[in-house]
């Protein structure tokens, strides 16, 4: 049997900070407890990273690509059915990088990169839903006057870049953990979704009825 190469360092110690800032906060984790949970020295990871800051860039890098390329997929939706499954990927990808938006505030402020990054993301997010109620009033799923679309896309994306935060503050003890996961995700695509339910067309509007049944979303 060929023995699998060993992970380099520089992606170990990012996949484990990731749980760690995910875990507890990135404002609660020190290079020192990096270090330590991988079981290195504090200057074999400075090697790697020279600072903190570096750590949050790398991680904010791979997750605004990763998103980039979620989002230019916003043109394929053309139904209820679409965009449940496009909302709940998106809750996915924030979920898996949830420290950035558990601590925005604290890290917009700290990190000027950050700041005008994350503009752009705001940006990027609310051209999608545009772009995916465009699509999805071309397939005839809904109808929505123009002079609409702005704010009810903007209100979505609201939601969804705020959405587990408002999960934190509802269950401050369970929210971020990871058994929560999937319950908080599937409410937060329902509750972005529902947004559009005065637009619907009426076999649309049954069809998401019918979805969140399914799943049967809890609000506990």
């Amino acid at each position: 049997m060929v023995k699998k190469a060993p992970r380099r360092t520089a992606e170990r110690i990012l996949e484990v900070t990731l749980e760690l800032f995910n875990r507890f906060g990135e404002p609660n984790v020190s290079t020192t407890l990096i270090s330590a949970e991988l079981n290195i020295s504090p200057g074999n990871l400075y090697y790697h990273y020279p600072a903190k800051e570096t750590l949050i860039n790398c991680l904010f890098d791979r997750y605004e690509q990763a998103l980039n390329e979620l989002l230019n997929a916003s043109d394929g939706v053309r139904d209820v059915e679409d965009a449940w499954f496009f909302m709940h990927t998106l809750f996915e990808l924030i979920w898996q990088h949830r420290f950035l938006y558990r601590d925005l505030n604290d890290l917009l402020s700290k990190n000027r990169r950050l700041e005008t990054h994350f503009q752009t993301i705001l940006q990027h997010k609310t051209r999608a839903v545009r772009t995916m109620l465009d699509s999805m009033s071309r397939a005839g799923s809904l109808s929505i006057d123009s002079r609409e679309a702005e704010a009810t896309a903007t209100s979505m994306v609201v939601l969804l870049t705020y959405w587990l935060s408002f999960e934190y503050v509802r269950n401050p003890r369970r929210a971020l953990e990871p058994e929560s996961a999937q319950a908080a995700l599937l409410r937060g695509a329902h509750h972005v979704l529902n947004v559009l339910v005065p637009y619907l067309e009426p076999d649309q509007r049954t069809h998401l009825l019918a979805l969140v049944s399914a799943y049967s979303l809890s609000e506990g």
